[in-house]
């Protein structure tokens, strides 16, 4: 008889295989753990990523977006209970993803950028593609269907009278009178809607990756941030600092922006104090000039609103501002010299 051998742990005569169930769950086990492991890595490498809306976008879509992005971001798709776990156990070493963990919500994905956002996002709206109104969905944009001939059918009545759409049969077909608001955006696409588009041949909707969100460096945004110009941004801190400014003057409280207009109107106080009194200075004495000449001042009216020609141009913009001048002093009247 053979010598009597040892079998490994596990592996003795008699002991069944584990069960398919059994195997399956190792399996998931571990994708889930790849998975897990690729999401941080992804996270600690890049700084720049974009959360992406993929309803009603197709798997060829994202794929042929991800074979143009190739060398210049990263797409990452996975269900948001996944996504959520894992930036959670990773919130001590990268404590700057507490910022997107709200953001985690709806039929998402994950763009991971490595250099400038433009030609992401060129890369994003070229893929954009026409799609027909589905029965269900909610319509991204209004749909309205211009009046006119159709190729349908007299036979084909009844789906324009269910919808209260006026009609009229021309030369053998069906003709809309008036341009109908079929659909208005942000609400559900009723079947019979659905059904005279696809007859009709409107493909109304256009679908893609839309950016819903921005993380950049920690800071979450909206996608609208990104369409914003360097007139917008001076346009706004204008805005902001003459809000500041009339805040300052209003409490009395001098700053860097309201001591201009704090200067300005103590000359102009100090310039109705002068008009109104035998006190004169020499900016004060060419308002004075025409206040006691009113042909002058008429004069020098008429040279500003006349059309300049030629070389008359400067002195007509020059003498403009006088006349103004003096509307000022006349309003600043009630202005108190120490305000």
């Amino acid at each position: 008889t053979p010598p009597h051998t040892a079998c490994p742990k596990g592996e003795g005569p008699g002991k069944p295989p584990p069960p398919p169930e059994k195997e399956e769950a190792m399996r998931g086990k571990e994708k889930k753990q790849e998975y897990f492991t690729k999401l941080a890595r992804l996270f600690e490498t890049y700084s720049k990523i974009f959360l992406v809306d993929v309803d009603m976008v197709g798997s060829k879509q994202i794929q042929n977006v991800r074979l143009q992005l190739r060398g210049q971001a990263e797409i990452l798709m996975g269900k948001n209970t996944m996504i959520r776990k894992c930036m959670r156990q990773n919130l001590e070493a990268m404590p700057q993803l507490e910022a997107l963990l709200p953001r985690v919500e709806g039929n998402i994905g994950f763009l991971f950028i490595k250099g400038e956002f433009d030609p992401i996002r060129k890369v994003l709206a070229d893929n954009f593609v026409g799609a027909a109104a589905r029965a269900g969905a909610v319509a991204p944009v209004d749909v309205t269907i211009p009046k006119g001939v159709t190729p349908l059918q007299p036979t084909e009545t009844s789906f324009f009278q269910a919808l209260n759409i006026n009609t009229r049969i021309t030369k053998g077909a069906i003709e809309i009178l008036d341009d109908v608001h079929l659909i208005k955006k942000g609400i559900k696409v009723l079947p019979g809607e659905a059904a005279l588009l696809q007859k009709l041949g409107i493909r109304p909707f256009t679908y893609g990756l839309s950016i819903s969100a921005v993380y950049e460096e920690g800071q979450v945004y909206d996608a609208a941030v990104l369409d914003l110009t360097m007139d917008d941004i001076a346009m706004s801190f204008q805005t902001g600092l003459q809000r500041m400014a009339a805040l300052c003057l209003g409490a009395k409280y001098p700053t860097l922006v309201s001591i201009p207009h704090s200067i300005i109107n103590g000359y102009k106080n100090v310039l109705a104090i002068s008009i109104a009194t035998d006190y004169t200075f020499p900016l004060a004495q060419k308002i004075k000039d025409f206040l006691s000449d009113p042909e002058a001042m008429a004069k020098a009216a008429a040279a500003a609103s006349a059309p300049a020609a030629g070389g008359s141009a400067a002195p007509a913009a020059a003498a403009a501002p006088e006349p103004e001048e003096e509307e000022e002093e006349e309003e600043a009247m009630d202005f108190d010299l120490f305000d």
